[in-house]
């Protein structure tokens, strides 16, 4: 087929030789699946094992948060002294930054999921190089290559932020 895009079973799209996951796409994976160095690289059972792992992440976070709205609804405002409150609002606080870094994570894994759906997960944004599939295992939401995160990390001591 000479066509830049090619739609193969259960939905699967491949273009320029990337498969691209739609989000309708249910692929079964065998239990206890992990991705092989000795598979193609980003083939639909990979890209189905790291949209599982993302979706799992997810759930966990917005029910991690949800749990957290409810504990600030659900606590008691006028506490005895003012130790006591000033402890209160401390805890408060730093739950309100929990929940703000949960939001912050569950956009970025949105956005590696869209990656899936279009064929784009698992490629370094700056080098197009694969970005491997341990750094993925460990970091799913990870969007540049070993040596391209360094380099960024690099300029930014030089940068001074």
């Amino acid at each position: 087929m000479n066509s830049k895009e090619a739609t193969l079973e259960n939905g699967v799209t491949r273009e320029d030789g990337r498969y691209a996951l739609p989000s309708t796409t249910t692929i079964e994976l065998p239990a206890g699946y992990r991705p092989r160095n000795d598979e193609e690289y980003m083939n639909p059972r990979h890209l189905a094992y790291f949209r599982n792992k993302l979706r799992d992440w997810r759930d966990q976070l917005v029910e991690e948060s949800r749990q957290t709205m409810e504990n600030l609804r659900d606590e008691v405002r006028d506490v005895g002294d003012e130790a006591e409150r000033a402890t209160r609002e401390t805890e408060n606080s730093l739950e309100l930054r929990t929940r703000d870094r949960y939001r912050k994570l569950i956009s970025k894994i949105d956005k590696a999921l869209r990656r899936i759906e279009e064929g784009r997960y698992g490629f370094c944004e700056e080098t197009d190089e694969e970005i491997g599939l341990e750094r993925l295992d460990a970091r799913p939401i990870a969007t540049l290559s070993l040596d391209a995160q360094e380099r960024r990390e690099h300029l930014q001591k030089q940068m001074g932020d």
